[in-house]
């Protein structure tokens, strides 16, 4: 059973649910945040795989072309991770990038390990780095620059919350993350 599956049976407070059509409403919102504070990107950075979406968007929205990605796993299922994120290959070189300014972009900072750990990565390698998320939680170790909502709710993503189509290769069993 997906999470989908369960919010229409659990009570409607214990899920956050963002359709497609709130998504195109949300992330207008948050490209205006970005833009009315005067801040210009050079490069945005997504966080994979929940923030590939939402900053590919962003990318359109304030018309920034250079989009690079950064893999981390965090979450192995609904409310599950790791003790902490881990930087999957391939690797991101920052090399000749210290006068570019960044945007790291995530759907979410849950407990904000993922997005902190990625800003002290690119931080010291580039000239700047600020941080967007559709999603904000009270106990974020993290307050991104740049939110959309905050909630302390398990978030359904229309892009993560139906069960997968096909399994990993690996032979695990898949799991809607969100």
């Amino acid at each position: 059973m997906s999470p989908a599956d369960n919010a229409a049976t659990d009570p409607a407070d214990k899920y956050e649910v963002l359709t497609w059509s709130l998504f195109g409403d949300a992330i207008k919102e948050l490209a205006v945040q970005v833009a009315a504070s005067g801040f210009e990107p050079d490069i945005i950075l997504a966080i994979a795989r929940g923030g590939l979406i939402p900053a590919g968007t962003l990318g359109y929205m304030l018309s920034v072309k250079n989009t690079f990605t950064m893999n981390v796993e965090y979450y192995t299922g609904v409310d599950e991770r790791l003790d902490m994120p881990v930087i999957l290959p391939p690797y991101l070189d920052l090399v000749d990038l210290e006068d570019r300014s960044f945007l790291v972009v995530d759907d979410v900072a849950d407990t904000g390990h993922t997005l902190q750990m990625v800003q002290d990565f690119t931080s010291p390698k580039v000239g700047e780095v600020r941080t967007a998320v559709l999603y904000h939680k009270p106990h974020s170790v993290i307050r991104p620059d740049f939110v959309w909502r905050d909630t302390d709710k398990w978030i359904l993503f229309p892009w993560s919350s139906e069960d997968p189509v096909a399994q990993p290769k690996d032979g695990t069993t898949a799991v809607a993350e969100r």
